[in-house]
């Protein structure tokens, strides 16, 4: 597990808040968190892996025709 650290500059919590937690969402942890609440049928987890992969698939794709040479 990587170690995650804000810096706090001139006592500003609030903009160090927002910082670490968009930090926390970009390393994937509240999607990890809310996954372990409950049971995942293997059926279930089998399902949400495809999606990711076709997912991951079409940003990619969308990204290459987007490309300028």
């Amino acid at each position: 597990m990587k170690a995650i650290e804000v810096k706090v500059f001139d006592n500003d919590l609030e903009k160090a808040m927002r910082i670490l937690k968009k930090k926390i969402q970009n390393d994937g942890l509240f999607k990890r968190l809310k996954l372990k609440k409950s049971y995942e049928k293997p059926s279930e987890y089998k399902r949400r892996k495809q999606r990711e992969a076709f997912r991951r698939l079409r940003i990619a794709a969308s990204r290459s025709r987007n490309r300028r040479y």
